[in-house]
């Protein structure tokens, strides 16, 4: 079929077999369909949808656009086992979860990416770490996930690139809340790293990618569906995101939030819970624990016993950081010359906060993009956030700002403000939502 009479079929609302939609994909990646036509075919599966047999198809075929992972020949003795986010604001997740998982006998290939929007980004986190390179060769990857069991890195040119070009085009014609795309482009990715089992954590709150908490819940189940029915047994699991998961939100702060985790400094916290949960499953689901009991054991053994710190040291060294920057992380990541508390207004309750306001407040002080062309700047923040349902006394911090300059600490202090709400005594919100699992034929 030509591309012109698949799109016109799509803009009809019929369904796309796999054999036109493999074609299309290939046009995508080596050019042969040009951008008015990849605007128009995104346009058309927008407004039409796609049934799950086509998804599933569209996944596949971004899948095996690129290179897919292939680790047999590495004769690596666990399971090969990921994590991906819907990202948030203090998600630093995926620095704890790697190395940890890594101490219990998993291989975690991570293909991470940058900040976007108001939500963080695991590479820019990592790039605070002096030397960190988020672009190794492919020789250097295989060799860390084999022996220290986890890197953490970009999306390399040969990874799913029908992704890359779709998504550039979606991101300037409108087409990004579309189910289907969304689905695709994250497991596109995440499939082709050749993967035994797959985590997906769906954020739900006022800092979620998807607008209502029904929406997260669709794009968890699509995701679980999807992915196995394209052969990989995945998790979705359903988290809080109507507050920043740490207390801190901000490149340098969250990096040192994860070390204080793996450190076994920090022994509470809905940072700490979710990403225990998130690593139950993960062991689970690579066959590392049989029950959620024992997969406890394991990852109380290897946070206590220091090897989870310890391979997330071997991991940053391995990629160009520093080889004692567990032991002295203050010597290397910058710190923001302004550091201004923020006091609660009036005495009361810690009742909601629009977090997806308090990402843009990062932003706006350096520590994400307006453009992609953007520099980061990794010190500035926000730390010492209090917690929904935390009773705070007139003049008492909310929270502390790391600025570059007191005028942009004092600008964003009042949008802070702003974000937050006093008020009678409010409980606190569910961390745990839901979690859904789906085997793999």
């Amino acid at each position: 079929m030509l591309p012109q009479e698949a799109i016109r079929a799509k803009r009809d609302g019929q369904a796309l077999d796999a054999a036109t939609i493999n074609e299309l994909v290939a046009g995508i990646s080596d050019g042969r369909l040009s951008d008015a036509q990849v605007g128009a075919l995104a346009m058309a599966i927008f407004l039409n949808d796609m049934n799950a047999t086509e998804t599933v198809a569209l996944t596949e075929a971004i899948r095996d656009s690129g290179d897919v992972l292939d680790w047999s020949a590495l004769d690596l003795p666990g399971p090969v086992i990921d994590k991906h986010s819907t990202g948030g604001v203090g998600d630093v997740v995926s620095l704890i979860l790697g190395p940890w998982i890594a101490a219990c006998g998993g291989h975690v290939p991570m293909i991470s990416g940058r900040g976007l929007g108001h939500t963080g980004g695991t590479l820019d986190k990592l790039e605070s770490i002096p030397g960190y390179s988020v672009s190794p060769d492919t020789a250097t990857f295989r060799q860390l996930v084999k022996e220290v069991g986890v890197a953490i890195i970009g999306q390399t040119a040969d990874l799913a690139p029908a992704d890359k070009r779709l998504y550039a085009v979606r991101d300037v014609t409108a087409t990004v809340e579309s189910l289907p795309l969304i689905v695709s482009s994250i497991l596109g990715k995440k499939l082709a790293c050749g993967l035994d089992g797959l985590v997906m954590d769906v954020k739900v709150g006022s800092g979620a990618f998807m607008p209502t908490e029904e929406a997260s819940r669709q794009l968890a189940t699509t995701i679980a569906e999807v992915a196995s029915r394209a052969g990989t047994s995945t998790t979705a699991v359903l988290t809080d995101m109507s507050q920043p998961l740490a207390p801190c939100a901000g490149n340098a702060l969250e990096v040192r939030e994860a070390l204080a985790v793996l450190s076994g400094e920090r022994r509470t916290g809905r940072l700490l819970e979710v990403t225990r949960h998130l690593a139950i499953e993960m062991l689970m689901a690579g066959g590392l624990a049989q029950d959620q009991a024992s997969a406890e054991q394991r990852l109380e053994r290897a946070l206590s016993s220091g090897e989870a710190a310890e391979r997330f040291g071997r991991m940053v060294a391995g990629l160009g950081g520093p080889t004692d920057f567990v032991s002295a992380p203050d010597q290397y990541l910058p710190a923001a010359p302004v550091i201004l508390p923020v006091l609660a207004p009036r005495s009361g309750y810690l009742r909601a906060m629009d977090t997806r306001a308090l990402g843009m407040t990062v932003v706006e002080l350096g520590g994400g993009r307006r453009s992609p062309d953007d520099a980061i700047d990794h010190a500035v923040g926000l730390a010492d956030i209090a917690e929904l349902g935390t009773r705070l006394e007139a003049g008492q911090p909310l929270a502390t700002l790391h600025a570059r300059r007191q005028d942009d600490a004092e600008r964003a202090e009042r949008q802070l403000l702003d974000a937050i709400e006093l008020g009678e005594a409010a409980a606190s919100p569910t961390l745990i939502h839901d979690t859904i699992r789906r085997e793999a034929p």
